[in-house]
């Protein structure tokens, strides 16, 4: 799978920005790369640069959303690796699939801390099978890709419903829809692997804070 999440950022950094950090570009990626190894991609790199160029300046309404989202991703990101080390759960034709969405998400995670930084909320107590309403997710495939559906369509839903709040800042509002359109095209591929359309219809509706909270709450512990 392509993943828009990796495509370079750089170019559309405010220029305010560099000049600020009073870097070159080529020579802060590199220095990234080094610093972050495996990790280091141009929306990272982005995210350590928002953070070094505004800090603490970040308006509180910002920081809201961004840990909000973390706290999506960071359930997510929980599900996938669990349901990766799981002995047998995944069949074997589909462990590359879900390989790389978990890939994603740690990536997603690792990207709103480096915004975030000392902000950033810590990752919360998470019970996959949401106190026992889901027993088997780890077991049965159909549970577990139930709620990777759900999960990711859930993610969808929130980021289109928060984008508004991100307009002031043009970098993280441009991060924040590469990560919106990386998780429609795992809701897409997960569907189509439970034998469903990879879409509803032509429009997808957003969801308030308060609604997706509602919906992640019985897997927070």
């Amino acid at each position: 799978m392509t993943n828009p999440v990796q495509t370079s950022l750089l170019s559309g950094i405010d220029p305010e920005i560099t000049a600020r950090l009073s870097v070159d570009r080529r020579a802060f990626f590199k220095r990234s790369v080094a610093s972050l190894g495996m990790l280091a991609s141009a929306p990272m790199v982005l995210a350590v640069t928002a953070q070094q160029a505004f800090g603490q300046s970040l308006p509180a309404e910002i920081k809201d959303v961004l840990n909000y989202a973390l706290t999506l991703e960071h359930i997510e990101d929980f599900f996938y690796r669990s349901g990766l080390e799981a002995d047998g759960l995944i069949p074997h034709e589909y462990m590359a699939i879900f390989t790389h969405i978990g890939l994603h998400e740690a990536q997603h995670v690792a990207l709103l801390e480096s915004v975030l930084g000392a902000d950033a909320v810590a990752r919360p107590e998470i019970d996959a099978t949401a106190g026992g309403q889901y027993a088997d997710v780890l077991t049965n495939f159909d549970t577990y890709l139930t709620l990777s559906q759900t999960f990711e369509d859930l993610g969808v839903a929130a980021y289109k419903g928060q984008a508004g709040n991100l307009i002031g800042n043009n970098d993280l509002l441009q991060t924040a829809l590469q990560i919106h359109s990386v998780e429609a095209r795992h809701a897409a591929i997960v569907r189509k692997i439970g034998g469903k359309k990879p879409w509803d219809g032509a429009y997808d509706e957003p969801m308030s804070k308060e609604d997706v909270l509602a919906a992640a709450q019985p897997f927070l512990a």
